[in-house]
Protein backbone atom coordinates (compact mmCIF):
# COMPACT_ATOMS: atom_id res chain seq x y z
CA UNK A 1 0.00 0.00 0.00
CA UNK A 2 1.32 3.45 -0.60
CA UNK A 3 0.00 6.54 0.19
CA UNK A 4 2.46 9.17 -0.11
CA UNK A 5 2.86 11.34 -3.02
CA UNK A 6 6.95 10.22 -3.10
CA UNK A 7 5.91 6.38 -3.15
CA UNK A 8 2.63 6.88 -6.04
CA UNK A 9 3.97 5.64 -9.05
CA UNK A 10 1.84 7.72 -10.82
CA UNK A 11 2.77 11.00 -9.03
CA UNK A 12 6.61 10.75 -7.53
CA UNK A 13 8.23 11.94 -10.38
CA UNK A 14 6.49 15.25 -9.47
CA UNK A 15 7.44 15.17 -5.94
CA UNK A 16 11.04 13.80 -6.16
CA UNK A 17 14.06 12.37 -8.18
CA UNK A 18 14.62 8.65 -8.59
CA UNK A 19 18.08 9.76 -6.83
CA UNK A 20 16.91 11.32 -3.68
CA UNK A 21 13.97 9.16 -3.32
CA UNK A 22 16.72 6.45 -2.64
CA UNK A 23 18.80 8.77 -0.57
CA UNK A 24 15.81 8.71 1.48
CA UNK A 25 14.58 5.25 1.21
CA UNK A 26 14.46 3.26 4.50
CA UNK A 27 16.82 1.35 3.83
CA UNK A 28 19.32 3.88 2.97
CA UNK A 29 18.38 5.45 6.37
CA UNK A 30 18.93 1.92 8.11
CA UNK A 31 22.24 1.65 6.00
CA UNK A 32 23.26 4.98 7.32
CA UNK A 33 22.40 3.75 11.45
CA UNK A 34 25.08 1.05 10.53
CA UNK A 35 27.48 3.09 8.94
CA UNK A 36 27.04 5.32 12.19
CA UNK A 37 27.95 2.39 14.37
CA UNK A 38 30.66 0.54 12.52
CA UNK A 39 32.60 3.98 12.97
CA UNK A 40 31.84 3.66 16.29
CA UNK A 41 33.21 0.54 17.02
CA UNK A 42 36.15 1.30 14.31
CA UNK A 43 37.25 4.53 16.37
CA UNK A 44 36.54 2.29 19.53
CA UNK A 45 39.07 0.12 18.73
CA UNK A 46 41.39 2.38 17.36
CA UNK A 47 41.84 4.17 21.02
CA UNK A 48 42.07 0.73 22.66
CA UNK A 49 38.31 0.88 24.36
CA UNK A 50 37.36 -2.39 22.52
CA UNK A 51 38.90 -5.28 20.76
CA UNK A 52 39.75 -4.59 17.07
CA UNK A 53 38.51 -8.23 16.31
CA UNK A 54 35.14 -6.48 17.58
CA UNK A 55 34.95 -4.21 15.47
CA UNK A 56 35.70 -5.74 12.24
CA UNK A 57 32.97 -8.42 13.26
CA UNK A 58 30.49 -5.06 13.80
CA UNK A 59 31.50 -3.46 10.21
CA UNK A 60 30.85 -6.54 8.50
CA UNK A 61 27.87 -7.31 9.95
CA UNK A 62 27.15 -3.26 9.27
CA UNK A 63 24.91 -4.40 5.91
CA UNK A 64 21.03 -3.33 5.53
CA UNK A 65 20.78 -6.34 3.94
CA UNK A 66 21.00 -8.49 6.69
CA UNK A 67 17.98 -6.50 8.27
CA UNK A 68 14.73 -8.37 9.32
CA UNK A 69 13.16 -5.18 8.67
CA UNK A 70 9.28 -6.27 8.91
CA UNK A 71 10.68 -7.99 12.24
CA UNK A 72 12.50 -4.89 13.51
CA UNK A 73 9.05 -2.96 12.35
CA UNK A 74 7.17 -5.29 15.07
CA UNK A 75 8.96 -5.03 17.49
CA UNK A 76 9.76 -1.11 17.42
CA UNK A 77 5.66 -0.72 17.83
CA UNK A 78 5.95 -3.33 20.75
CA UNK A 79 8.88 -1.62 22.76
CA UNK A 80 7.34 1.54 21.74
CA UNK A 81 11.14 2.63 20.89
CA UNK A 82 13.25 2.90 17.52
CA UNK A 83 16.55 2.35 18.00
CA UNK A 84 16.74 -0.90 20.45
CA UNK A 85 14.93 -3.34 17.42
CA UNK A 86 17.34 -1.99 15.29
CA UNK A 87 20.15 -2.61 17.57
CA UNK A 88 18.88 -6.37 18.63
CA UNK A 89 18.31 -7.06 14.89
CA UNK A 90 22.15 -6.29 14.14
CA UNK A 91 23.24 -8.40 17.37
CA UNK A 92 21.23 -11.28 15.90
CA UNK A 93 24.58 -11.34 13.27
CA UNK A 94 27.20 -11.08 16.19
CA UNK A 95 29.23 -12.88 18.44
CA UNK A 96 28.15 -12.78 21.96
CA UNK A 97 31.60 -10.64 22.64
CA UNK A 98 31.09 -8.24 19.72
CA UNK A 99 27.19 -7.88 20.70
CA UNK A 100 27.98 -6.73 24.59
CA UNK A 101 30.25 -3.70 22.21
CA UNK A 102 28.33 -3.19 19.94
CA UNK A 103 26.76 1.07 20.36
CA UNK A 104 29.07 1.07 23.34
CA UNK A 105 28.24 4.29 24.85
CA UNK A 106 25.92 5.88 22.21
CA UNK A 107 22.88 7.37 22.60
CA UNK A 108 19.80 6.99 20.40
CA UNK A 109 20.14 10.47 19.29
CA UNK A 110 23.86 9.72 18.25
CA UNK A 111 22.68 7.02 16.15
CA UNK A 112 19.64 9.21 14.16
CA UNK A 113 21.09 12.51 14.09
CA UNK A 114 23.97 11.41 12.27
CA UNK A 115 22.27 9.42 10.18
CA UNK A 116 20.39 12.23 8.99
CA UNK A 117 22.99 13.80 8.49
CA UNK A 118 24.98 10.80 6.54
CA UNK A 119 21.82 11.48 4.16
CA UNK A 120 21.56 15.42 4.17
CA UNK A 121 25.85 15.10 2.85
CA UNK A 122 24.62 12.48 0.04
CA UNK A 123 21.67 15.08 -1.37
CA UNK A 124 23.52 18.04 -1.00
CA UNK A 125 26.01 17.28 -3.81
CA UNK A 126 22.75 16.55 -6.08
CA UNK A 127 21.15 19.98 -5.04
CA UNK A 128 24.48 21.72 -5.92
CA UNK A 129 24.60 19.94 -9.08
CA UNK A 130 20.88 20.90 -10.18
CA UNK A 131 21.49 24.83 -8.66
CA UNK A 132 25.00 25.11 -11.03
CA UNK A 133 22.55 23.60 -14.30
CA UNK A 134 19.93 25.96 -13.46
CA UNK A 135 22.90 28.51 -12.91
CA UNK A 136 24.58 27.84 -16.45
CA UNK A 137 20.87 27.41 -18.41
CA UNK A 138 20.35 31.14 -16.74
CA UNK A 139 23.56 32.05 -18.50
CA UNK A 140 22.77 30.62 -21.59
CA UNK A 141 19.59 32.75 -21.28
CA UNK A 142 21.04 35.97 -20.25
CA UNK A 143 24.04 36.24 -22.83
CA UNK A 144 21.15 35.22 -26.08
CA UNK A 145 18.61 37.58 -25.07
CA UNK A 146 20.67 40.30 -23.50
CA UNK A 147 18.72 43.11 -25.71
CA UNK A 148 15.78 40.72 -25.93
CA UNK A 149 13.53 44.30 -25.81
CA UNK A 150 9.90 43.36 -23.67
CA UNK A 151 7.70 45.47 -20.93
CA UNK A 152 9.07 45.94 -17.18
CA UNK A 153 6.07 45.24 -14.82
CA UNK A 154 5.85 46.89 -11.31
CA UNK A 155 2.48 46.26 -9.64
CA UNK A 156 1.65 44.16 -12.41
CA UNK A 157 1.34 46.48 -14.89
CA UNK A 158 3.37 48.05 -17.88
CA UNK A 159 6.12 50.29 -16.26
CA UNK A 160 9.38 50.84 -18.16
CA UNK A 161 11.43 48.62 -20.56
CA UNK A 162 13.75 45.86 -20.20
CA UNK A 163 15.36 43.00 -21.67
CA UNK A 164 14.66 39.17 -21.08
CA UNK A 165 18.20 38.90 -20.94
CA UNK A 166 18.58 41.11 -17.74
CA UNK A 167 15.27 39.03 -16.29
CA UNK A 168 17.62 36.00 -16.52
CA UNK A 169 20.57 37.59 -15.23
CA UNK A 170 18.75 39.08 -11.67
CA UNK A 171 17.80 34.93 -11.34
CA UNK A 172 21.16 34.43 -12.34
CA UNK A 173 22.67 36.71 -9.29
CA UNK A 174 20.14 35.42 -7.04
CA UNK A 175 21.57 31.80 -7.66
CA UNK A 176 24.58 32.77 -7.44
CA UNK A 177 24.31 33.73 -3.87
CA UNK A 178 22.36 30.23 -2.72
CA UNK A 179 25.32 28.40 -4.59
CA UNK A 180 27.83 30.24 -2.08
CA UNK A 181 25.20 29.98 0.39
CA UNK A 182 25.36 25.68 0.11
CA UNK A 183 29.18 25.68 -0.04
CA UNK A 184 29.23 28.53 3.03
CA UNK A 185 26.91 26.13 5.03
CA UNK A 186 29.11 22.52 5.09
CA UNK A 187 30.96 23.35 8.09
CA UNK A 188 27.79 24.15 10.05
CA UNK A 189 25.90 21.60 8.84
CA UNK A 190 27.96 18.16 8.37
CA UNK A 191 28.58 17.95 11.69
CA UNK A 192 28.71 14.03 13.32
CA UNK A 193 26.71 13.30 16.65
CA UNK A 194 28.54 11.22 19.32
CA UNK A 195 27.66 13.62 22.38
CA UNK A 196 25.76 10.99 25.13
CA UNK A 197 22.08 10.60 26.78
CA UNK A 198 22.54 14.86 27.61
CA UNK A 199 25.70 16.06 26.02
CA UNK A 200 28.40 15.55 28.44
CA UNK A 201 29.86 12.37 26.40
CA UNK A 202 30.49 11.01 29.90
CA UNK A 203 29.18 7.38 28.65
CA UNK A 204 32.15 7.39 25.94
CA UNK A 205 34.53 7.88 28.90
CA UNK A 206 38.03 9.75 29.07
CA UNK A 207 39.05 9.42 25.43
CA UNK A 208 35.78 11.01 24.28
CA UNK A 209 36.74 14.48 22.37
CA UNK A 210 39.25 12.02 20.32
CA UNK A 211 36.07 9.61 19.77
CA UNK A 212 34.49 12.08 18.79
CA UNK A 213 36.55 13.09 15.87
CA UNK A 214 37.66 9.76 14.92
CA UNK A 215 33.83 8.72 14.51
CA UNK A 216 33.60 11.92 12.13
CA UNK A 217 36.86 11.50 10.02
CA UNK A 218 35.20 7.77 9.16
CA UNK A 219 32.41 9.58 8.02
CA UNK A 220 33.74 12.31 6.36
CA UNK A 221 32.08 15.08 8.76
CA UNK A 222 33.01 17.65 11.28
CA UNK A 223 33.13 17.29 14.95
CA UNK A 224 31.53 19.80 17.23
CA UNK A 225 33.07 21.63 19.84
CA UNK A 226 30.07 21.18 22.06
CA UNK A 227 27.00 18.79 21.96
CA UNK A 228 24.56 20.42 19.59
CA UNK A 229 21.73 17.69 20.33
CA UNK A 230 19.37 20.18 21.97
CA UNK A 231 20.70 23.39 19.40
CA UNK A 232 18.62 22.19 15.90
CA UNK A 233 19.91 25.11 14.26
CA UNK A 234 22.44 23.49 11.94
CA UNK A 235 19.38 20.93 10.37
CA UNK A 236 17.24 24.71 10.49
CA UNK A 237 19.52 26.49 8.69
CA UNK A 238 20.50 23.76 6.33
CA UNK A 239 16.30 23.53 5.21
CA UNK A 240 16.12 27.69 5.60
CA UNK A 241 18.48 27.78 3.19
CA UNK A 242 16.64 25.44 0.61
CA UNK A 243 13.55 27.86 1.55
CA UNK A 244 15.64 30.07 0.20
CA UNK A 245 16.42 28.37 -3.22
CA UNK A 246 12.73 27.39 -3.37
CA UNK A 247 12.00 31.09 -3.21
CA UNK A 248 13.69 32.01 -6.20
CA UNK A 249 12.08 29.04 -8.01
CA UNK A 250 8.97 29.93 -7.07
CA UNK A 251 9.58 33.50 -8.60
CA UNK A 252 11.21 31.74 -11.54
CA UNK A 253 8.23 29.68 -11.85
CA UNK A 254 5.24 32.18 -10.80
CA UNK A 255 6.85 34.78 -13.43
CA UNK A 256 7.27 32.36 -16.36
CA UNK A 257 3.61 30.94 -15.54
CA UNK A 258 2.52 34.48 -15.81
CA UNK A 259 4.57 35.40 -19.22
CA UNK A 260 2.50 32.47 -21.14
CA UNK A 261 -0.75 33.45 -19.92
CA UNK A 262 -2.84 33.95 -23.48
CA UNK A 263 -3.07 38.17 -23.29
CA UNK A 264 0.87 37.88 -22.66
CA UNK A 265 1.68 34.89 -24.86
CA UNK A 266 5.27 36.39 -24.66
CA UNK A 267 7.46 32.74 -23.97
CA UNK A 268 5.91 29.38 -24.15
CA UNK A 269 6.93 25.73 -22.11
CA UNK A 270 8.40 23.28 -24.89
CA UNK A 271 5.98 21.33 -26.23
CA UNK A 272 5.99 17.74 -27.46
CA UNK A 273 3.68 15.52 -29.15
CA UNK A 274 0.83 14.04 -27.59
CA UNK A 275 1.28 16.59 -24.28
CA UNK A 276 -2.01 17.54 -23.23
CA UNK A 277 -3.85 20.33 -21.01
CA UNK A 278 -6.94 19.14 -20.51
CA UNK A 279 -9.61 16.31 -20.61
CA UNK A 280 -12.68 18.50 -21.98
CA UNK A 281 -10.78 21.08 -23.76
CA UNK A 282 -8.12 20.15 -26.67
CA UNK A 283 -6.71 23.44 -27.80
CA UNK A 284 -5.41 23.74 -24.31
CA UNK A 285 -1.23 23.83 -23.90
CA UNK A 286 -0.97 24.57 -20.14
CA UNK A 287 2.31 26.11 -18.33
CA UNK A 288 2.24 22.95 -16.15
CA UNK A 289 5.78 23.03 -15.69
CA UNK A 290 6.04 26.52 -14.48
CA UNK A 291 2.82 25.73 -12.51
CA UNK A 292 4.73 22.78 -10.81
CA UNK A 293 7.95 24.64 -9.91
CA UNK A 294 5.51 27.20 -8.35
CA UNK A 295 3.90 24.86 -6.33
CA UNK A 296 6.68 22.87 -5.06
CA UNK A 297 8.80 26.21 -4.25
CA UNK A 298 5.43 26.73 -1.31
CA UNK A 299 5.72 23.08 0.14
CA UNK A 300 9.24 23.84 0.71
CA UNK A 301 8.67 27.34 2.20
CA UNK A 302 5.69 26.03 4.60
CA UNK A 303 8.21 22.93 5.89
CA UNK A 304 10.90 25.43 6.73
CA UNK A 305 8.72 26.84 9.50
CA UNK A 306 8.07 23.57 11.10
CA UNK A 307 12.17 23.19 11.44
CA UNK A 308 12.20 26.67 12.75
CA UNK A 309 9.93 25.61 15.30
CA UNK A 310 11.43 22.77 15.84
CA UNK A 311 14.58 24.34 17.39
CA UNK A 312 12.77 25.05 20.67
CA UNK A 313 14.02 22.01 22.46
CA UNK A 314 12.88 21.24 26.11
CA UNK A 315 15.79 20.93 28.20
CA UNK A 316 18.81 18.59 26.60
CA UNK A 317 16.70 17.31 24.37
CA UNK A 318 12.99 16.40 23.29
CA UNK A 319 11.09 14.12 20.84
CA UNK A 320 8.65 16.66 20.71
CA UNK A 321 10.65 19.25 18.58
CA UNK A 322 12.80 16.07 17.62
CA UNK A 323 10.75 13.94 15.88
CA UNK A 324 9.13 16.35 13.69
CA UNK A 325 12.46 16.61 12.17
CA UNK A 326 12.12 13.25 10.86
CA UNK A 327 9.16 14.42 9.03
CA UNK A 328 10.11 17.62 7.56
CA UNK A 329 13.72 17.31 6.57
CA UNK A 330 13.43 14.00 3.91
CA UNK A 331 10.02 16.47 2.69
CA UNK A 332 11.52 19.35 2.43
CA UNK A 333 15.24 17.96 0.21
CA UNK A 334 12.71 15.35 -1.49
CA UNK A 335 10.89 18.28 -3.13
CA UNK A 336 13.39 20.93 -3.67
CA UNK A 337 15.32 18.26 -5.65
CA UNK A 338 12.16 18.06 -8.04
CA UNK A 339 11.94 21.97 -7.96
CA UNK A 340 14.98 22.75 -8.91
CA UNK A 341 15.29 19.28 -11.42
CA UNK A 342 11.73 20.78 -12.97
CA UNK A 343 13.16 24.19 -12.99
CA UNK A 344 16.27 23.21 -15.06
CA UNK A 345 13.56 21.73 -17.80
CA UNK A 346 11.85 24.50 -17.55
CA UNK A 347 14.80 26.83 -18.71
CA UNK A 348 16.24 24.57 -20.70
CA UNK A 349 13.01 24.17 -23.38
CA UNK A 350 11.62 27.73 -22.92
CA UNK A 351 10.87 29.49 -26.13
CA UNK A 352 10.78 33.34 -26.26
CA UNK A 353 8.65 35.04 -28.24
CA UNK A 354 10.71 38.67 -29.39
CA UNK A 355 8.23 39.72 -31.48
CA UNK A 356 5.15 39.19 -29.20
CA UNK A 357 7.28 41.60 -26.42
CA UNK A 358 7.55 44.04 -28.86
CA UNK A 359 3.75 44.13 -29.79
CA UNK A 360 2.56 43.79 -25.87
CA UNK A 361 5.04 47.04 -25.49
CA UNK A 362 2.89 48.52 -28.34
CA UNK A 363 -0.15 47.97 -26.11
CA UNK A 364 0.49 51.38 -23.93
CA UNK A 365 1.41 53.21 -27.30
CA UNK A 366 4.75 55.22 -26.25
CA UNK A 367 3.57 55.90 -22.93
CA UNK A 368 5.92 53.56 -21.52
CA UNK A 369 8.50 56.38 -21.98
CA UNK A 370 7.11 59.01 -20.06
CA UNK A 371 9.84 59.11 -17.49
CA UNK A 372 12.58 59.34 -19.82
CA UNK A 373 10.75 62.95 -21.12
CA UNK A 374 9.86 64.00 -17.91
CA UNK A 375 13.57 63.82 -17.28
CA UNK A 376 14.35 65.42 -20.37
CA UNK A 377 11.86 68.11 -20.03
CA UNK A 378 13.11 68.74 -16.44
CA UNK A 379 16.65 69.80 -17.26
CA UNK A 380 14.79 72.82 -19.04
CA UNK A 381 12.22 73.49 -16.98
CA UNK A 382 12.49 71.70 -13.78
CA UNK A 383 11.15 68.65 -12.71
CA UNK A 384 8.10 69.38 -10.45
CA UNK A 385 7.13 71.63 -13.87
CA UNK A 386 8.16 68.93 -16.41
CA UNK A 387 5.88 66.43 -14.10
CA UNK A 388 2.51 68.52 -14.59
CA UNK A 389 3.24 68.90 -18.02
CA UNK A 390 3.85 65.47 -18.72
CA UNK A 391 0.68 64.59 -16.58
CA UNK A 392 -1.80 66.69 -18.19
CA UNK A 393 -0.33 65.73 -22.11
CA UNK A 394 -0.55 61.97 -21.28
CA UNK A 395 -4.23 62.01 -19.58
CA UNK A 396 -5.46 64.20 -22.38
CA UNK A 397 -3.85 61.95 -24.77
CA UNK A 398 -4.92 58.65 -23.25
CA UNK A 399 -8.78 59.86 -23.14
CA UNK A 400 -8.58 60.14 -26.60
CA UNK A 401 -6.89 57.27 -27.81
CA UNK A 402 -3.37 59.07 -28.96
CA UNK A 403 -0.24 57.81 -28.88
CA UNK A 404 2.30 59.39 -26.80
CA UNK A 405 4.18 61.14 -29.27
CA UNK A 406 1.19 62.55 -30.65
CA UNK A 407 0.01 63.73 -27.07
CA UNK A 408 3.35 65.27 -27.01
CA UNK A 409 3.34 67.37 -30.41
CA UNK A 410 -0.53 68.01 -29.20
CA UNK A 411 1.05 69.74 -25.94
CA UNK A 412 1.58 73.36 -26.59
CA UNK A 413 4.41 73.59 -24.08
CA UNK A 414 6.23 70.59 -24.92
CA UNK A 415 6.08 70.82 -28.39
CA UNK A 416 7.70 74.47 -27.86
CA UNK A 417 10.30 72.85 -26.37
CA UNK A 418 11.21 69.98 -28.29
CA UNK A 419 11.09 69.41 -32.39
CA UNK A 420 9.30 66.19 -33.73
CA UNK A 421 12.87 64.48 -33.94
CA UNK A 422 13.58 64.67 -30.26
CA UNK A 423 10.21 63.81 -29.70
CA UNK A 424 10.51 60.42 -31.43
CA UNK A 425 13.98 59.63 -30.08
CA UNK A 426 12.83 60.11 -26.71
CA UNK A 427 9.87 57.27 -27.77
CA UNK A 428 11.94 55.02 -28.83
CA UNK A 429 12.45 52.01 -25.93
CA UNK A 430 15.49 50.45 -27.17
CA UNK A 431 17.28 53.86 -26.68
CA UNK A 432 16.16 53.86 -22.71
CA UNK A 433 17.42 50.92 -21.10
CA UNK A 434 19.79 52.74 -18.66
CA UNK A 435 22.83 50.59 -17.87
CA UNK A 436 20.63 46.81 -18.34
CA UNK A 437 23.48 46.07 -20.90
CA UNK A 438 26.67 46.74 -18.38
CA UNK A 439 24.48 44.84 -15.05
CA UNK A 440 24.11 41.97 -17.29
CA UNK A 441 27.52 42.04 -18.81
CA UNK A 442 29.48 42.07 -15.13
CA UNK A 443 26.96 39.33 -14.13
CA UNK A 444 28.03 36.78 -17.39
CA UNK A 445 31.63 37.61 -17.27
CA UNK A 446 31.63 37.48 -12.90
CA UNK A 447 29.92 34.01 -13.75
CA UNK A 448 31.74 32.70 -16.49
CA UNK A 449 34.49 32.80 -14.59
CA UNK A 450 32.75 31.11 -11.37
CA UNK A 451 33.81 27.83 -10.45
CA UNK A 452 30.01 26.46 -9.34
CA UNK A 453 28.69 26.61 -12.56
CA UNK A 454 28.65 23.10 -14.40
CA UNK A 455 28.53 23.20 -18.50
CA UNK A 456 25.44 21.75 -20.35
CA UNK A 457 25.50 17.76 -20.43
CA UNK A 458 27.86 17.05 -17.87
Amino acid sequence: MTISVFDMTTMQHLWSTPEVREIFSESNKLQKWLDFEAALARTQAKLGIIPESVAREITESAKVELLDIGAMAAEIRRVKHTVVPFLKEIQRHLSKEAAEYLHYGATTQDVVDTGLVLQLHQAHTIIKDLVADIGQELLRLAIEHRDTIMVGRTHGVQALPITFGHKCAIWLDEMARHAERLKQCEQRVFVVMAVGAVGSQASYGSKATELEKGIASELGLAASDISWAPSRDRLAEYTNLLALIAGTLGKIGNELFNLQRNEFAEIEEGFTEGKLGSSTMPHKRNPVAAENVAMLSRSVRYNAAMMVEAMVQEHERDGIAWKSEWKAIPETVLVTSAALFQTVNLLKDLRIDAPRMMRNMAIMKGYLLSEKVMLELGKKVGKSTAHEWLYEASMLGIENGLSFADSLAANHEISGTFSASEIEDMTRPELYLGTIGDQIDKVVAREKQANWLRPSGT
